[in-house]
């Protein structure tokens, strides 16, 4: 915990000792201690803190309007405390851009823990925020680079490209139709779309795979769209749908072509 830092922002010094002492035992040890608004809307500014402890009632202004000040630059976790205990004080807190609200007289302990959890929350939020790269057999796009690899060598990719197979990678095994993934492409409604899209697919299999003729990466479901798989589950994925049932598929170049139910059939015939 030490390398998170804490304000604390109350005028009386009495409390912001108990809180600096409760967080400190918490491992908290980078901590600013700030006793008006104004002065902790400019120490906001300068320190970036990673969580606000703000009174309400300060000599200046309210924490109310340091938190509305405050959240025209940052977005971290702001905890009111108040000796103001009626609901639409409560409301009020959070609706300036709080992130929790405690009522005096409290416990410093209990504080120090929702100091705590809005800390996991922020992170979590981060995390969830923060585009992974994603690896799919050979490849690796990246999102935040706007890039991607296959065994660690750059493609040579264009803006289209890339946003179609980073979409198709994002619902990895999932079938998306052409409609769909051109108007989440391009944006617009996919009226004719079938042309635009096979070129582009067809540029995006001459860059990533093996033998373009027979795609491992990218296949086409007939009639259905286009979906990304893994090149080492491509035989599994059939087999596990279709041997569940007993049904035979003929395939070729990996679309599917026809399916037939025999009751009788143990597996799959690839033709």
């Amino acid at each position: 915990m030490s390398e998170y830092k804490i304000m604390i922002v109350d005028d009386e010094p009495d409390i912001l000792d108990l809180l600096e002492k409760a967080l400190t035992i918490e491992g908290f040890h980078n901590i600013l201690k700030v006793d008006s608004g104004n002065n902790a809307v400019s120490t906001c500014k300068k320190e970036s803190p990673d969580v606000i402890i703000l009174d309400v009632m300060l000599p200046d202004i309210d924490g109310y309007e340091v938190c509305k000040r405050i959240r025209q630059f940052s977005h971290c976790p702001i905890l009111f405390l108040s000796s103001k205990n009626d609901e639409v004080d409560k409301i009020l807190g959070l609706a300036v851009g709080g992130d929790d609200y405690v009522t005096k007289p409290f416990s410093p302990k209990e504080v120090a823990f929702r100091v705590k959890a809005q800390l996991r929350r922020a992170e979590y939020r981060q995390s969830a925020e923060q585009p992974h790269a994603i690896t799919i057999g050979d490849l690796t796009i990246d999102p935040d680079g706007c890039r991607a690899s296959k065994n660690g060598k750059d493609l040579d990719l264009t803006a289209k490209e890339f946003e179609i197979l980073y979409d198709l990678a994002q619902n990895r095994g999932r079938v998306i139709s052409r409609e769909r993934l051109y108007e989440r492409i391009w944006g617009e409604d996919s009226f004719g779309c079938d042309n635009t899209m096979m070129v582009h697919i067809r540029h995006l299999r001459e860059k990533i795979e093996d033998n373009p003729a027979t795609p491992k990466y990218i296949i086409t479901m007939k009639g259905l769209g286009y979906k990304l798989v893994d090149v080492e589950s491509v035989a599994s994925d059939i087999c596990i749908a279709f041997c569940f049932d007993r049904s035979v598929c003929w395939c070729r170049d990996r679309t599917i072509l026809s399916l037939v139910f025999y009751p009788g059939a143990g597996g799959i015939e690839f033709g």
